[in-house]
């Protein structure tokens, strides 16, 4: 899988994997970025993804200082699993 990419123009991170783009959607607004919507191409289920494309979102999340509001159900959920990115949670 290649780097997580941060497409600011199109307010997405992306992960480019076997010629298909996963991406999840988000909107930043006062230091606090929402996760909105995350889209993985049916052909890639099930390979993770979809988790590979949310951790590397939040690992730069965590390096430029933001919070996170989780609409996201996946993004959400990821972090549930995950509790060491329940620190990134705003509020």
């Amino acid at each position: 899988m290649t780097d997580v990419i941060n497409n600011k123009a199109q307010h997405r991170y992306e992960l480019t994997v076997e010629g298909h783009l996963a991406a999840t959607y988000y909107k930043v607004s006062d230091g606090v970025i929402t996760f909105v919507h995350t889209e993985v191409p049916p052909e890639l289920g099930g390979k993770g993804v979809g988790s590979a494309l949310v951790k590397g979102a939040l690992d730069q999340v965590r390096a430029d200082g933001l919070k996170v509001i989780a609409e996201c159900p996946f993004v959400k959920a990821y972090i549930g699993k995950h509790s060491e990115y329940a620190d990134l949670l705003a509020g």
